[in-house]
């Protein structure tokens, strides 16, 4: 195998940039909860976890499932932003929080969306669930296999929004899980992050119920609840320098314990935290030489992106190994795997990625021969 050392240097620079911004202590976090973790999006990580995995009632934090399903069937082609979905008398008779819909009438996947979003509208939950899956009850059974997919050990859904029912419940950590893959969708963000907007043609305002949008320099989601008996609940979500957080904080006595939760263990995760991305999706790193192709070379890139996490107060470098073979025989298909990427830390592999061939290249056919001995006699 053909072996080299390859962006080092890059991850180098990233870390000692960040290495300097004063930090502190875990001890400092002030947490008015029953239940609280701290994730970085990219690497799950937990920098900061407080009883994490009891069963609690999540009120509204349900609907960031209910949001990833919508946006998974948005991304599979099964429905579209435009499509307009009818609106049921079983969705028009939910209570709490709604949108105000009426039986009969229809309103876009994208008005749906910006209600559910913002408003937190139980009704628009229903409604989507029955447009995407049939019904209600086959919308939960999806949102209980998803979950399941995800690792959400401590969580059972019996609903899509969230409103008090026996055994309806999840986790601070399950709750991070399933935040975590919504912002792999970035076009929720043109939801999450609405502040104020009016639906209806101008008739109905939205208000975020999520304070920390308006004034939490980074904010981007996700979404708040709030019941009898779940208390005061919120999946905080910020971004600064690539450096993806998620709050949870469950079971609060009042609005603004959650909130100053929140901003306690964002604040702790930027102080103390930076993500360095060594490679990226599609980063092209190398070539490798192609035997019996059309062409004598091909360039790899990443099959995807590789972060790492690190505390400010650590001091040391990422290197990474680009590991490919000597040659590759035609016929190659772009996508194919070909070597891999080699991060490690102080000595430790801390991870790596496929490498994949960047584009096709064909087999050599009998004329493909002839065209190069007759090119290589017209050379001499």
């Amino acid at each position: 195998m053909k072996r080299f050392i390859s962006l080092c240097c890059v991850c180098s620079v990233v870390f000692s940039v960040v290495f300097n911004t004063s930090v502190f202590a875990e001890n400092d976090i002030a947490v008015n909860a029953k239940s609280a973790i701290l994730m970085e999006q990219s690497t799950k990580q937990i920098l900061y976890e407080n009883n994490p995995d009891e069963h609690l009632p999540i009120a509204s934090v349900t609907k960031i499932m209910t949001m990833l399903l919508i946006m998974e069937a948005l991304d599979n082609g099964k429905i579209t932003m435009e499509d307009m979905v009818p609106v049921s008398e079983r969705a028009m008779s939910m209570g709490g929080s709604t949108m105000f819909l009426e039986t009969g009438e229809q309103l876009s996947v994208y008005e749906m969306l910006k209600g559910i979003a913002v408003a937190s509208a139980n009704d628009g939950c229903v409604a989507m669930a029955e447009y995407i899956s049939g019904s209600e009850e086959a919308f939960v059974n999806e949102m209980n296999a998803r979950a399941a997919e995800l690792g959400m050990e401590n969580t059972h859904f019996t609903n899509t929004n969230g409103l008090d029912a026996e055994d309806h419940y999840s986790s601070a950590r399950d709750v991070a899980l399933m935040s975590a893959e919504l912002l792999k969708h970035e076009r929720i963000f043109e939801f999450t992050t609405i502040w104020t907007d009016k639906m209806h043609d101008g008739k109905f305002d939205l208000a975020n119920t999520n304070k920390l949008i308006r004034f939490y320099p980074g904010a981007n989601g996700l979404k708040t609840g709030s019941t009898s008996q779940a208390l005061c609940c919120l999946s905080a979500t910020a971004l600064r320098d690539d450096l993806q957080l998620i709050a949870v904080v469950l079971g609060a006595p009042t609005s603004n314990d959650r909130f100053s939760a929140a901003r306690a263990l964002l604040d702790y995760g930027f102080a103390n935290y930076a993500i360095g991305k060594p490679i990226k999706q599609n980063d092209e790193v190398g070539t490798v030489a192609v035997k019996k192709g059309v062409y004598d070379e091909l360039a790899v890139c990443a099959k995807d992106s590789f972060s790492l996490l690190l505390k400010k107060s650590e001091k040391g470098s990422c290197e990474s190994e680009i590991v490919l073979p000597e040659y590759v025989n035609a016929p190659i298909a772009k996508g194919d795997v070909i070597g891999k990427a080699v991060f490690t830390k102080d000595g430790e592999n801390v991870g790596e990625v496929e490498l994949t061939a960047a584009s096709d290249v064909e087999k050599k056919t009998f004329t493909d021969y002839l065209v190069d001995i007759f090119s290589a006699l017209f050379s001499l």
